[in-house]
């Protein structure tokens, strides 16, 4: 396989392996929660996405750094290459394959800070629902559904997680019901499966 076809796989492989937790931030800039769920589905194939991407990088850099001497070549050793096939060029998309790669561990910084004002009511009013939601796998998933569900009045405290698959929710039930909550978790994309009350 040639350097330059080695280099597009790391390329697509390492977009691939990062797209489903680079989408809830793209939908956060566009204004359109609905499509941060869209590519979770390549959650599972993370792994192997990394695998393929460190594989092609690795052998482009093999093959840029101990090149195959063939006799029948003509060319002068002294030709500079052309910049898409010079070690820079194989260093940048590196760099871009490695911080694409390790996109989920700081993708939530792209999300506001919610700021909650100080809810006074009375303790009466106050509930918590565990909603079981499907299609989160990484901290930006728990970035969008936080940002969502932060945006409705009464919300005291919201603690979404990726690994457990849920969100903790305590709200003011007189100034925002649950149904509104699950639906704001639903317009992200994401899909409550299951809720249940507790104190």
């Amino acid at each position: 396989m040639t350097t330059g076809k080695l280099i597009s796989t790391s390329i697509v492989s390492a977009i691939a392996a990062s797209v489903c937790c680079i989408t809830p931030v793209l939908a956060l800039i566009a204004g359109s929660g609905s499509v941060a769920s869209s590519f979770s589905w390549l959650a599972p194939a993370r792994p192997y996405m990394i695998g393929v991407t460190l594989a092609a990088l690795g052998f482009a850099w093999y093959q840029k750094l101990w090149p195959l001497r063939t006799s029948e070549c003509a060319c002068s050793d002294s030709e500079r290459p052309l910049f898409f096939r010079s070690k820079t060029f194989l260093l940048i998309v590196t760099i871009f394959a490695a911080v694409t790669i390790a996109f989920p561990s700081y993708a939530k910084i792209f999300f506001p800070k919610t700021q909650k004002t100080v809810i006074v009511t009375g303790k009466t009013n106050i509930q918590t629902v565990k909603l079981s939601i499907r299609g989160m796998s990484c901290k930006a998933c728990e970035a969008e559904i936080n940002h969502e569900v932060n945006k409705l009045p009464g919300i005291i405290q919201s603690r979404v997680s990726y690994e457990r698959k849920d969100a903790i929710i305590q709200f003011d039930d007189s100034k925002v019901k649950a149904a509104e909550i699950v639906n704001a978790v639903q317009v992200t994309g994401y899909k409550v499966i299951n809720q249940s009350f507790g104190n």
